[in-house]
């Protein structure tokens, strides 16, 4: 029967109900189209050009947003600011530079905060910044000027970002895990996996185009899936989505909820593309070899590339304070010690870089009374490595030896602290 033949509802309740529903609909429907709005805006593109005073960034947007900017030295960069925004750009962004932009990145921040950090040639000023309607050829578009200035004059002009671990109000909280037993009570241990970069930090970039960040993230959260399954042990995720978290942080989250283990995940990229296979790393005063310290180098700018204000953070300060740290020592030992049921059953999974067991001054691996390790899954520049990092069969397996290797680790503890 179609909708025109059949019959009506008959008397007023019929009527009233429908009228009721259509003054629910009215009443409602701001609200939907404002939450589907501020849901569906996008970057689409970002555009750099040279002009007569510097250089012309231009974000193309589907809708109306707020912007902050702020600049920061040590390196040069210009931090652009937005709320959450979807990001429909092209997949290899990253290395695109023109004037006094050498290259960009782009991604959430924090929740409720999507970031766009611009590293530029020297020191710089905000000329102007505005927003432009949409036209019969373009949507609407976020227009920064940048100028070069003398160093003089950026110190002057310096603008500060807000704090870089303050969350808004309205947003919601990442996840965290169930607390810890406090001492003297059992139970299970606790596993902090941390996918390494994420949001605005994509680490490196595949010979594909495909970011560090969503490999890592795929295998974290494969090894939550099979922690859970197995449920020997608790686990907690630094990120569970593609979200920025400095380096501290992933620290503390591991300190403060009490975890016995540290696991940070990644898949680097080096200039000579015939290196791969699996690596773990430690945490050592000095480094291994020289391929160690230039990795440790690099991945310790993460918050840096995020545009995060390092200033007052006392990282040198607090570096040489936990490796003088007799807990500290105690907390490396236990890491080697679980590094050495990780390699041999890393090895069963997948080839090994030669001197497997690496040492280097990993920040994200500094935290003295958690034993930590970094676990290199393959390299990105590498064909075969890469094609292996990408596929969800090989993803199991090497995720199943990190869990096996969780399992003789913890029946090794638990043997050596007796009854």
């Amino acid at each position: 029967m179609r909708a025109m033949d059949r019959p009506r509802e008959p008397g007023l309740r019929g009527n009233s109900v429908r009228s009721s529903l259509r003054v629910l609909v009215l009443l409602l429907a701001p609200l939907f189209v404002q939450d589907a709005a501020a849901a569906e805006t996008a970057v689409t593109g970002i555009r750099l050009g040279e002009q007569s005073y510097g250089t012309r960034v231009v974000l193309d947007l589907t809708g109306d947003v707020s912007h902050s900017i702020f600049t920061l030295a040590d390196p040069y960069r210009v931090v652009i600011d937005l709320p959450e925004v979807e990001w429909r750009l092209p997949g290899k962004t990253l290395s695109v530079g023109r004037g006094l932009v050498r290259q960009f990145r782009f991604g959430l921040f924090k929740p409720g905060v999507s970031r766009v950090v611009l590293d530029v040639s020297g020191p710089v000023a905000v000329k102007r910044s505005f927003l432009l309607k949409p036209t019969a050829d373009f949507g609407y578009r976020l227009v920064i000027d940048l100028e070069p200035v003398s160093s003089e004059r950026f110190s002057r002009l310096i603008l500060k970002p807000e704090p870089a671990e303050e969350t808004p109000a309205t947003a919601a909280p990442e996840p965290t895990p169930e607390p810890r037993p406090k001492p003297g009570k059992t139970g299970m241990p606790l596993i902090v996996v941390d996918a390494g970069h994420g949001g605005v930090d994509p680490g490196t970039t595949g010979l594909s185009g495909g970011y560090e960040k969503a490999v890592t993230l795929a295998f974290a959260l494969e090894l939550k899936r099979q922690i859970g399954i197995a449920g020997r042990y608790r686990v907690m995720l630094t990120r569970e989505r593609d979200i920025f978290i400095s380096l501290r942080k992933r620290v503390e989250m591991a300190r403060l909820n009490g975890a016995d283990l540290f696991i940070s995940l990644h898949a680097d990229a080096l200039a000579n593309r015939r290196i791969s296979g699996v690596a773990v790393y430690t945490l050592s005063e000095k480094a291994s070899d020289a391929e160690a310290e230039e990795l440790a180098a690099r991945e310790n700018k993460s918050d840096v590339i995020a545009g995060v204000d390092l200033t007052g953070e006392g990282y040198d300060e607090t570096v040489a304070n936990i490796l003088i740290d007799l807990a500290q020592r105690e907390t490396m030992n236990l890491a080697a010690e679980f590094a050495g049921f990780l390699i041999p059953e890393l090895g069963k999974a997948a080839g090994l870089l030669r001197k497997t067991h690496r040492y280097a001054g990993f920040r994200v691996l500094k935290a003295p009374d958690v034993p930590s390790v970094l676990i290199e899954m393959g390299y990105l520049s590498n064909p075969k490595d890469e094609v292996r990092l990408l596929d969800p069969g090989h993803r199991r397996d090497l995720i199943g030896a990190v869990l096996r290797a969780m399992d003789g680790y913890f029946i090794q503890r638990r043997k050596t602290a007796g009854p």
